[in-house]
Formats: C-alpha cells, sequence, structure tokens
C-alpha cells in the first residue's frame, strides 16, 4: 500500500539564501587584494589621503599660513617633524592642508573630463555619423600638442585661477575618455545581450545607457585612476611654474618651486617632504587601476 503525504509533514528544506549584493562585493574585494597585495597598499594610501584632505584642518599642529612659529630653515625636529621653510612656517602643517586642494582638483577635473568625454565617446562609438567625425577631430587636435604646454596656454590665456586649472585639465584629459568609450562601445554596440534588448523594445538610448555604458566602465576606471595621477601632477607642475596656485596657499607644487633654491645649500628638507607625498599620491592611483577594473568588471564577479 503507497503510502500518502500527510498534511503535517514538514515543508523541504529552502536552499541556503544567496549571500547579498554586499557581502559578494567584500568578498571580491577581499580575493582582489589577497591576489595582489599592492593593491592593498594603494587602497590604505587612498584613504589615507581621503582622511587628510577631509580632517586636516583638525590635524595639523601650527597655522600653515603663519610664519615664525619656528626658526627659519630649521632642520626636521620633534617641534616640527618635517622642519621649517625660509619663512618659519611649519611644512608638516602646509602639506597636510595641501592635501585637500590638489586632491580637489584633481577629482574635479577627472570628473569633468569623465563625464563629458565619456559622454561624446559613448555617442560617437553608438551613433557614427557626423557627430563621431567632429568629436574625433576634437579629440586628435587637442592631442595634436603636447598637452601640459596646451595646459599652460589655457591657464595664461584664462589666468591662474583654480577654476582655471581645473578646466584647463579636463580639457587634455578628455581625449583619453572620449576615445576608450568610443572604441569600447563600437565593440559591443552589435553584441548579442545588445540585440536582444533591442528584441525587447528598448529604444537606442536605453540601450545605450542601461546596457552599453554600464560594460564599459571597468575600461574607464582604470583610467579615471591614471588620469588622477596625471591630475596631480599636472597642477603641482603649472603652480612650479609660477601659473598655478598663488602663494601663499599650501599646494605641493609651491612647496617643491619653493624649497627648490635651497637644495644647493644644504635645505634638503623643504623640497624632499612635498616631493615624497606628491609621489606617494602619483604612486597610489596608479596602482589602483587594476584594483577598481577587478572589482567594477561584472566578468571578474563570480
Amino acid at each position: 500500500m503507497s503510502a500518502t503525504p500527510s498534511a503535517a509533514t514538514p515543508a523541504t528544506p529552502v536552499a541556503a539564501a544567496r549571500p547579498g549584493a554586499v557581502a559578494l562585493w567584500w568578498r571580491n574585494l577581499c580575493y582582489v587584494f589577497g591576489e595582489n597585495p599592492l593593491s592593498a597598499i594603494a587602497a590604505g594610501l587612498f584613504v589615507f589621503f581621503i582622511v587628510l584632505a577631509a580632517l586636516g584642518p583638525w590635524l595639523v599642529p601650527y597655522d600653515p599660513l603663519a610664519s615664525h612659529v619656528g626658526d627659519p630653515l630649521s632642520p626636521p625636529s620633534a617641534a616640527h617633524w618635517f622642519g621649517t621653510d625660509a619663512l618659519g612656517r611649519d611644512i608638516l602643517s602646509r602639506v597636510i592642508i595641501a592635501t585637500r586642494l590638489d586632491l580637489g582638483i584633481a577629482v574635479a577635473a577627472v570628473a569633468l573630463s569623465f563625464v563629458v568625454g565619456g559622454l561624446m565617446g559613448s555617442f560617437a562609438g553608438y551613433f557614427g555619423g557626423w557627430f563621431d567625425r567632429i568629436s574625433t577631430r576634437v579629440s586628435d587636435t587637442i592631442m595634436a600638442f603636447p598637452l601640459f604646454v596646451l595646459a599652460m596656454g589655457i591657464v595664461a590665456a584664462m589666468g591662474n585661477t583654480v577654476a582655471n586649472i581645473v578646466l584647463a585639465t579636463a580639457i587634455i584629459n578628455l581625449p583619453f575618455y572620449l576615445r576608450v568609450a568610443r572604441a569600447e562601445v563600437r565593440v559591443r554596440r552589435d553584441a548579442g545581450f545588445v540585440e536582444a534588448a533591442r528584441l525587447a523594445g528598448n529604444g537606442e538610448l536605453r540601450v545605450l545607457f542601461h546596457h552599453l555604458i554600464p560594460n564599459i566602465l571597468p575600461p574607464m576606471m582604470v583610467q579615471i585612476s591614471l588620469n588622477m595621477g596625471w591630475a596631480i601632477l599636472n597642477a603641482a607642475g603649472l603652480s612650479f611654474i609660477g601659473l598655478g596656485v598663488r602663494p601663499p596657499e599650501a599646494e605641493w607644487g609651491i612647496m617643491v618651486a619653493e624649497g627648490a633654491q635651497y637644495i644647493v645649500s644644504g635645505e634638503w628638507w623643504i623640497a624632499l617632504f612635498p616631493g615624497l607625498v606628491l609621489m606617494l599620491a602619483v604612486f597610489c592611483f596608479n596602482l589602483l587601476g587594476d584594483s577598481l577594473r577587478d572589482l567594477i568588471d561584472p566578468r571578474r564577479r563570480t
């Protein structure tokens, strides 16, 4: 006699719930850092610079603009860890305060070039035609000049304000995002998932913004990381030659320029510490590129 299922029989256990998006992202982050320890170092440096930029005014031991807080040209000591400059200003305080300005310029410039260049490249790669030709000519025209020289010309013509430095840096970075976005969209615009989205009734703009642009973000994020380091160097270089932020504002390029004339006479610390922090910032963003690609690329999130 066959047994009939009883109403009191407990239900079949349901499979364990799949981990949430946050848990998967955290697991992938740990995997990326475990596979590449340099990525963890770069992430630590990035957090360090963000903390300095956000909390700098509350972390500095002295007023960065106040002169004679110590003896002029005094070497590093317990009272002044990075020493003082020719006006007796504390170099550590000035280096910390300069972090917010330099990172702010770089973030604003890269964000502007990323949005404008990414959209121009995406439209050019997807629709082609006259917009593609005009965008390509704009990119070629910018790339025809030495980029730092072009930034110098823009700032010299418009004035060396922070807004103009951001605009000049964004202009010289525009072709990188335009070309990357255009190439990636052209490769994917006839892919199977795009055709499926069209067959499902999606319009062209929805296909572009909801299906193509999210899939080109991994190489774009790598480009952002590389351009962040370049933008910091560009801002510091403009200040070094006198076309960037104006003294007495604390900025890494200005501090290196002020200390360069004292290296021969033995006051090495004036230029060393700002230059070292500048080098670490560029090093940090260059290493972050691969980590960002691994975290964002959908094909690597298994």
